[in-house]
């Protein structure tokens, strides 16, 4: 388990990679993003991707599934939000994208003392190490001898 105390600024970490298929990318839009630049291959060739691309979404919950799934897992206690949450460039299919993690600061609770804030900027890039998405979550995380 990695606590609050586990977390050093300027720290950065490989979180894990994914695989975009044609099929997965389809299927999420259709139920929840279905512009046709996501959903219609041959229509989306005439877009202004030039291409099937992941919905914004369908990137950022590939960024939750890896952090809640990575070892070690973190001692969240809650998410307080997203921040300057900005898709760079598509994500195609057949793209591997690499999710890393880096550690831009970490605070103390004032009236906690068994936890405290930490603030992360998330970065997907694909194959080329392009990246496609990058924004900053903060969340409260349980210290070591807060459990």
């Amino acid at each position: 388990m990695k606590y609050f105390e586990d977390f050093v600024p300027g720290e950065i970490e490989t979180v894990g990679e994914y695989s975009l298929t044609q099929e997965e990318i389809i299927e999420y839009a259709e139920k929840w993003d279905p512009h046709f630049f996501h959903i219609d291959p041959e229509a989306a060739e005439k877009s202004l991707f030039q291409g099937l691309t992941a919905a914004g979404t369908h990137l950022m919950a590939i960024t939750v599934l890896h952090l809640v799934t990575h070892q070690p897992k973190v001692a969240v206690l809650a998410g307080l939000g997203w921040d300057e949450v900005r898709f760079l460039g598509p994500a195609r299919p057949g793209d591997t994208l690499t999710l890393s993690r880096e550690c831009l600061e970490i605070r103390p609770s004032a009236s906690k003392p068994d936890r405290g804030v930490v603030k992360n900027r998330l970065t997907l890039r694909n194959q080329d190490g392009r990246p496609v998405l990058n924004y900053v979550d903060t969340l409260l995380v349980a210290k070591s001898s807060g459990l």
